[in-house]
């Protein structure tokens, strides 16, 4: 007999000659699971609703318990996409010059260095610069810079359109325009130094700006008085979501123009510009048509 089944043996024996156990107690009847419940989702108010049919912003989304439902998830997901495609993106070579543009670079030698060192895409490269002394206009009223900024598709889509339309309202109110010019990699302040160089009393940028949710082709302009390198935020004016569900490229030329116009009239621009000054400008839609969400999933 094997030492494992003598132990078993022993360990029976000694089982056996041992007072037995007392006997378990009963235990109390265990009741069945609940049912799973899921807290319905409810019915979006009426005020939400009408609410929502004006803006593209997410308004009366809901819940399930404590939790956004599933297709406002998805929809959140696909439109956070949609942001990362526009900033990932950059303008193909030839671009600008396809465009009748004279086509100018930044400090920045990769687009990854360009996300990582804001301040490389605000000088222009070494041959950028001689381009911009010897193929640029100088003394104009307004240099008009179209730039990728952080969404090269909405550059790509508008850039072209935005600065024709404002240069023909610039023009409209007798304000010369500069050379067409377009920069890869740029960011805002690239303006203070072209307009240095162009030696323009008004430089404007036109650039893709930030991404939203669902909203990657938005451009924005940011507008200086007497452009030159050091100049803050502060002495700059801006309008922003330029774009078909925004504010549509050829109204923003003409509030563009104006805006050129009145820093000029005022000579100065940003926080001290007087904007109650400028009126009405003529071409506006006034009041906007409800607008729809761009459904991007089907849960």
């Amino acid at each position: 007999m094997s030492r494992t089944r003598q132990l078993m043996a022993a360990l029976r024996e000694a089982l056996g000659a041992a007072d037995p156990l007392p006997p378990a107690p009963a235990l109390p009847p265990v009741p069945p699971p609940p049912a799973r419940v899921y807290s319905p989702r409810p019915e979006r108010s009426a005020f939400a609703a009408e609410a929502a049919r004006h803006t593209t912003a997410l308004l009366g989304i809901g819940h399930v318990g404590t939790r956004y439902a599933t297709d406002v998830v998805l929809q959140f997901q696909a439109e956070l996409a949609v942001a990362h495609a526009a900033v990932g993106a950059e303008l193909p070579d030839g671009w600008a010059e396809a465009q009748g543009f004279v086509g100018l670079t930044t400090r920045v030698t990769s687009h990854r260095e360009f996300l990582l060192r804001p301040d490389l895409g605000r000088r222009l490269s070494d041959a950028s610069l001689d381009a911009v002394r010897s193929r640029c206009t100088r003394g104009a009223d307004v240099q008009l810079i179209v730039a990728d900024g952080l969404s090269a598709v909405a550059c790509a889509q508008t850039g072209k359109q935005l600065h024709d339309a404002v240069a023909a309202a610039c023009r409209a109110r007798g304000l010369s325009v500069g050379t067409p010019v377009a920069a890869r990699f740029a960011r805002v302040w690239l303006e203070d130094e072209i307009g240095q160089e162009t030696g323009a009393r008004v430089a404007m940028i036109l650039l893709g700006e930030r991404p939203g949710l669902g909203t990657g082709d938005g451009l924005s302009a940011y507008v200086v008085y007497e452009p030159r390198i050091g100049k803050t935020d502060g002495d700059r004016n801006m309008i922003s979501n330029i774009h078909a569900r925004g504010t549509p490229p050829d109204e923003a030329g003409a509030r563009l123009a104006a805006l050129a116009a009145a820093m000029i009239e005022q000579r100065i621009s940003g926080v001290t510009l007087d904007l109650g000054r400028l009126g009405e400008v003529a071409g506006g839609r006034g009041y906007r048509a409800p607008q729809v969400r761009q459904r991007l999933v089907n849960a």
